[in-house]
C-alpha cells in the first residue's frame, strides 16, 4: 500500500527514444506519461474501458479483469498491460507501442478528457482557375471552397494569395484560427497543425509542442526562467522594477527568451517547422504576465495589490519575441487576483474545479502559495505569503530540487537510522523542498522535535531516538541535526544539517498555508475531515510526501490515498485551451465563479497564525 512516501522511476521507451521521469508511488503509468509528455493512445481518459492504452512493462506486474479482456495470454506473460491500470509501486521499465490512430479524444490534465475542438483548422482545396468567364476574386474562389466557415482574410493572407495559388496551381491548404483566415500554403499541409503551451513560472519554465490534430504531445522542454538574475520570487522581480527604470524592459526580454529557446527546442526534438506553429497558450502567475507583457507590477506588489486587467488580450506571438508562424497569436490565462493567477486559473481548468461535485481543496505550494476550495457549488481561493522555504531558499543547506538535493529522508530504522533518497543518486549536496518537508516530519515522528519545533534536549534525544541523538549537535550557538556526513570524522560545518531556524522556516511556511485553507473551509462553513481530495500543484507539490504534508500540518489530516499529486496542471490547463475552444471559454469563465478571498485584511489572521506554527 502507498504510505506516501518515496519516489519511483518509470523508463519510458518510445520509438527507440527513451525517457525516464520520476513520479510519486501510487500514479498509474498513464498518467506518469500524460504530465511528461509521453503520448499513449486513449480514448476513455485513463478509466480502463477503452482497451486503447496497451504498453509492455518489465518485470511483474498484476493483471487485472481489463487486461485479461484485452490481451492473449502469451502476451500477458510477455507484460504487456493497460497503462492507466498499472500502477507505479516501484522503479519500472515501459516500452510504448507509437501510435496508430488519430483519437477524436485527447486526455490531458489528471483525468480530464477533452473533446478535440482546436481554434486551429486547416482545410485543403483544389480551385478552378480564373477564366474570362469566371472572374471571380482569388478571396472569393477560396472561401467558396470552403462551405463549413466563413473566415475573414487579414492583410497577410492578401499579400500571399495571388503568388500561392497560381505557383500552387490553385491546390492549397487554408489556414484558419478561430475566425481568421491565417495564412494560405502551397499543396496540402492538412496534417501539419500545431501549437505550444507555456507554463510560465517564476523558477521554471515548460514547453509542450503539441499536435491539435491529434491532440497528442510531440515535445516537452523545460528550463529556469532567465528572469533568475533579478530575483527567485515575483517581490523581488517587482522590487527591481522600482529601484531600475530600465529593469522593466530587462525582465521582458529575459521572458522572451525563456519563450523563444524553449519553442525552438520543442520544435527541433519534434522535428516541427516553427512556421507551422500557429498558436500558443501561456499560464503563468499575475507578475509574470504583466513583466512578459511589459506592464508595470509595481502595483501588483503594494497594497491594495491591483492588476492592470483579470484578461489579458491576445497578441501575435511575434510581438513577445517568438519566431513562429508570423499570424500566431498567442493566448494568456486570466487572472483572479494579483496573487491568484493565470497559472491557477490553468490549474483550476485541468483539474476540474468547478466540474467536480465533490469537496476539493486545490493547494499550489510555492513561495507564494494559492488555494482554492470547492464544495462542488461555491468555489474560494486565496493566496498565502509562505516565503522561500519550499524553494530551498533562506535554509541553511537549502538547494533547488537538482541533482545532489536529499528529497526523500525515512528514520527510525536502528540499522539506518537515516535514509536518504537524493536527485541522481549522486552524494548529497543539499536540502529541497520535499527533502525539508521530509526531514522535520519524521524528526517529530521520532520524537527530536516537540511540538513547539524546537529541539528536545539531550537527555531526552538519547531517551526517545538512542540511533540518532549523535546527530543533534551544534554550530556555533545554533542546534542542527546531521542529515548527512561526508565523511565520518567530518565536522558539523561540512555536513549536510538541519538547523532550528530551518525548521522555524518551514513553521512559518506551513502556518501560512494551513491558515489559508482553515479560513477558506470556515467561509464554506466545513471540517477538515469534509474534505474529499486535497490536490497538491505545481513541481513541489508533485514531489511532496502526503504522509509527511499531513504529520506536519502542511494539509488537513486526511488518509495519504485522498492526496493527490496532480503534476503540471498549469500545463495541462494550457494545453486543454489550445485543444478546446470550449475549455478556452471555461477558463474566462471561471473569473465569474470563483470568489477571491483577501487574507491580509482579516482581522483574525494573525491569531490563526499562531494557533498554526505548531506540530
Amino acid at each position: 500500500m502507498n504510505d506516501g512516501t518515496g519516489r519511483v522511476d518509470l523508463s519510458f521507451t518510445v520509438e527507440e527514444a527513451q525517457r525516464t521521469v520520476r513520479v510519486p508511488p501510487g500514479v498509474t503509468v498513464f498518467d506518469a506519461a500524460s504530465w511528461n509528455g509521453i503520448a499513449i493512445d486513449s480514448t476513455c481518459g485513463g478509466h480502463g474501458t477503452c482497451h486503447k492504452c496497451k504498453v509492455r512493462v518489465e518485470g511483474s506486474t498484476p493483471i487485472t479483469r481489463h487486461d485479461l479482456k484485452t490481451f492473449t495470454r502469451d502476451q500477458l506473460d510477455e507484460g504487456w498491460r493497460l497503462a492507466c491500470l498499472v500502477n507505479a509501486t516501484r522503479d519500472l521499465a515501459v516500452d510504448v507501442p507509437p501510435l496508430t490512430t488519430r483519437p477524436k479524444a485527447a486526455t490531458v490534465g489528471v483525468g480530464r478528457q477533452v473533446i478535440l475542438r482546436p481554434a486551429i483548422q486547416k482545410r485543403y482545396v483544389e480551385l478552378d482557375e480564373p477564366t474570362l468567364a469566371d472572374q471571380r476574386t482569388d478571396l472569393d474562389r477560396l472561401l467558396a471552397a470552403i462551405d463549413d466557415l466563413e473566415p475573414v482574410a487579414d492583410l497577410h493572407v492578401l499579400r500571399r494569395l495571388p503568388t500561392v495559388l497560381r505557383a500552387a496551381d490553385f491546390k492549397v491548404t487554408a489556414v484558419i484560427v478561430d475566425e481568421a483566415l491565417v495564412d494560405v500554403e502551397p499543396g496540402d499541409t492538412t496534417t501539419a497543425q500545431y501549437a505550444i503551451a507555456f507554463d510560465l513560472g517564476t523558477t521554471t519554465v515548460v514547453a509542450t509542442l503539441l499536435d491539435v490534430a491529434t491532440g497528442t504531445p510531440v515535445a516537452v522542454a523545460s528550463m529556469l526562467n532567465r528572469q533568475q538574475p533579478f530575483g527567485g520570487d515575483v517581490i523581488t522581480r517587482i522590487s527591481a522594477t522600482m529601484m531600475d527604470p530600465d529593469a522593466l524592459g530587462r525582465l521582458q526580454v529575459a521572458a522572451s527568451e525563456s519563450l523563444s529557446t524553449l519553442a525552438i527546442q520543442v520544435c527541433t526534438e519534434g522535428g516541427v517547422d516553427p512556421a507551422h506553429v500557429y498558436e500558443v497558450a501561456i499560464a503563468g502567475n499575475a507578475t509574470m504576465t504583466a513583466l512578459l507583457l511589459g506592464i508595470d507590477p509595481e502595483p501588483l506588489g503594494v497594497a491594495p495589490f491591483i492588476m492592470s486587467s483579470p484578461q489579458p488580450p491576445d497578441v501575435l506571438a511575434s510581438e513577445i519575441g517568438l519566431s513562429l508562424h508570423p499570424r500566431a497569436r498567442a493566448t494568456l490565462f486570466p487572472a483572479l487576483g494579483a496573487y491568484v493567477g493565470g497559472d491557477i486559473v490553468a490549474g483550476m481548468l485541468a483539474s476540474g474545479m468547478d466540474r467536480d461535485k465533490r469537496t476539493r481543496l486545490f493547494i499550489d505550494v510555492g513561495t507564494n502559495c494559492e488555494i482554492v476550495l470547492s464544495d462542488g457549488d461555491r468555489i474560494l481561493s486565496t493566496a498565502a505569503p509562505a516565503g522561500p522555504a519550499f524553494e530551498g531558499g533562506a535554509i541553511r543547506c537549502g538547494m533547488r530540487a537538482a541533482d545532489g538535493a536529499i528529497e526523500v529522508v525515512k528514520m527510525g530504522d536502528s540499522d539506518n537510522p537515516v535514509e536518504l533518497g537524493v536527485i541522481g543518486d549522486v552524494e548529497p549536496k543539499g536540502l529541497c523542498g520535499s527533502g525539508l518537508v521530509d526531514a522535520v516530519a519524521e524528526l517529530v515522528k521520532v520524537g527530536l522535535l516537540d511540538a513547539s519545533g524546537r529541539y528536545v534536549p539531550e537527555e531526552v534525544a538519547k531517551e526517545v531516538a538512542p540511533a540518532l541523538a549523535d546527530r543533534l549537535t551544534m554550530i556555533g550557538q545554533e542546534r542542527v541535526f546531521v542529515l548527512h556526513r561526508p565523511s565520518p570524522g567530518a565536522e558539523p560545518e561540512d555536513c549536510v544539517v538541519l538547523s532550528q531556524r530551518d525548521v522555524r522556516e518551514l513553521q512559518f511556511a506551513k502556518a501560512a498555508i494551513s491558515t489559508g485553507w482553515s479560513l477558506l473551509l470556515e467561509e464554506l462553513g466545513l471540517e477538515h475531515r469534509d474534505v474529499q481530495q486535497v490536490l497538491l500543484a505545481g513541481s513541489f507539490g508533485s514531489y511532496l510526501s502526503a504522509a509527511s504534508a499531513v504529520r506536519i500540518g502542511l494539509v488537513p489530516k486526511l488518509p495519504v490515498l485522498r492526496i493527490v499529486a496532480a503534476g503540471n496542471v498549469a500545463g495541462e490547463g494550457a494545453k486543454m485551451a489550445l485543444l478546446s475552444v470550449r475549455e478556452r471559454a471555461g477558463a474566462r469563465a471561471l473569473l465569474e465563479e470563483v470568489t477571491y478571498v483577501e487574507l491580509s485584511d482579516r482581522p483574525e489572521f494573525n491569531d490563526r497564525f499562531v494557533d498554526q506554527l505548531g506540530f
